[in-house]
């Protein structure tokens, strides 16, 4: 269990939740469960999510910080993919622009380049083609163009660049605020910290689950109508738990990891794809004094919570670094910070290939009112859900209006990558009340985003405890 005196409350929620009945369960506090809870929320279902940790501290705060269509996706044909990624992109710009921020970006193409010149235009174009038009930017640039919008871009058998418009967004912020903009309506719920065991379904229909506070080891059994799995890389392993299902392996796991440096070792104005000799993409992407380096494609076997790079993808990334910016002269002693994650890739047929695996999603429904959804982006988590709420809402003789969820999010975070006030106890005190974290390295790790975020919360503890 967790450190009682790292505890923001010492009572447990399970303790003061006065349901022992929800119509709807949602295991899993990523962005695709809280895409869920919102959207049944909005259509006025009763609905509590849990998470075994805190909300959004895996997956869906590990990606390459993008709301993108996925240009390399049309290699695969996967237009209907790019298509939707697209529009749900560009409709976040809108419903969040706080936290989703369009940038232009650059691919560099070199003469040995996997993809020539001619190649990326055609791309490019059918990238804007299937948005409908509406990304900001289409073009490229020349060699001397390309050199001067690229500091230490290898100009060697370099041709020149395509660009190109994607989306940066604070993934752990726009996952929270779903949650936050969830419970603004009364029927719904959500706790972190508390794992779903022991799932039995009854001759009545209904599902009894056993919930646990990891922190505190308080346990409450709840029923449910319907049971939603919505946990990511890690819906293997919860299945198995599940006796009533004779579950088979839906995902092909794929470690992604990625670095931060400073800005002044690498000072790009603008997002540079490079595209290595293997096949794979690495996104260079500045942020306001840091530049963000990823991703790595390694299978994993290890517990999947909490994964950090390994040695050989940071010796990876760093190579490629210096392959594309060699006059930048990165290494090792540069790095600010690391952090990795897993994907949830769904299973090909073939299997075997992770950069080829698909990133569209799969809902599967192996008893009634037990629905599991696998795979897909954090583009398109809104859409994802509508595969199951749409069923649920419809399942209670409502209609289901797609449009709720175009709604633009009532509730905002005190800090995301756009937004760094200096931390106070003012502060702390809202992040507390509005953001719910259930320890102090909740706030350290998650919500507060200031330089003296240890210093500011030692000071709060100490006039806030006795």
């Amino acid at each position: 269990m967790g450190d009682r005196q790292q505890l923001i409350h010492q009572v447990s929620p399970l303790e003061t939740m006065v349901e022992s009945h929800i119509n709807t369960l949602i295991v899993g506090g990523g962005i695709v469960g809280a895409g869920v809870l919102r959207d049944l929320s909005l259509h006025g279902v009763d609905c509590l999510l849990v998470d075994k940790k805190d909300f959004s501290s895996q997956t869906s705060q590990s990606s390459s910080k993008m709301l993108h269509g996925g240009i390399r996706y049309l290699e695969n044909f996967d237009f209907n993919l790019v298509y939707e990624a697209l529009h749900e992109k560009n409709l976040w710009l809108k419903l969040a622009p706080h936290l989703v921020k369009e940038n232009r970006f650059y691919l560099p193409v070199f003469k040995d380049s996997l993809r020539p010149m001619w190649m990326v235009r055609v791309g490019i174009f059918l990238y804007d083609l299937l948005s409908n038009f509406q990304n900001a930017t289409r073009g490229s640039a020349t060699k001397t163009e390309t050199i001067a919008c690229i500091p230490h871009i290898r100009k060697e058998n370099l041709k020149g660049s395509g660009i190109y418009s994607d989306a940066i967004v604070d993934d752990g912020k726009l996952t929270l605020e779903v949650i936050m903009d969830s419970l603004e309506n009364k029927n719904a719920k959500a706790i972190s910290y508390v794992s779903a065991n022991s799932i039995v379904k009854s001759k009545s229909g209904k599902y009894t689950c056993t919930l646990l506070d990891e922190l505190t080891g308080i346990e409450k059994v709840v029923t449910c109508d319907n049971l939603i799995i919505a946990t990511g890389p890690f819906t293997d392993q919860f299945m198995k738990n599940i006796p009533e299902v004779k579950w088979t392996d839906k995902l092909l796991p794929s470690k992604g990891s990625h670095l931060w440096i400073a800005k002044a070792d690498l000072n790009l104005p603008n997002p540079v794809v490079l595209t290595p000799k293997d096949g794979r993409v690495i996104f260079v992407i500045p942020h306001d004094d840091r530049v963000l380096i990823g991703t790595t494609e390694e299978k994993v076997e290890e517990n999947f919570f909490d994964v950090t790079p390994s040695k050989d993808e940071i010796k990876y990334l760093i190579h490629n670094l210096n392959e594309f910016f060699p006059t930048a002269n990165i290494d090792e002693s540069k790095i600010q910070s690391s952090f990795a994650g897993i994907r949830p890739l769904v299973k090909e047929d073939d299997g075997a290939n992770l950069g080829k695996t698909a990133r569209e999603h799969k809902v599967f429904q192996p008893m009634k009112g037990l629905y599991v959804i696998v795979g897909g982006k954090l583009t398109t988590f809104r859409t994802m859900s509508q595969e199951i709420t749409s069923l649920i809402v419809r399942s209670h003789n409502r209609a289901y209006n797609p449009d709720k969820t175009k709604r633009p999010l009532r509730v905002r975070c005190q800090y995301n990558f756009f937004h760094k006030p200096d931390l106070s106890s003012e502060i702390i005190n809202k992040i507390i009340h509005r953001e719910l974290p259930r320890t102090y390295d909740d706030i350290r790790k998650r919500r507060a985003l200031a330089q003296n975020t240890d210093q500011k919360i030692e000071e709060y503890l100490y006039k806030h405890t006795i």
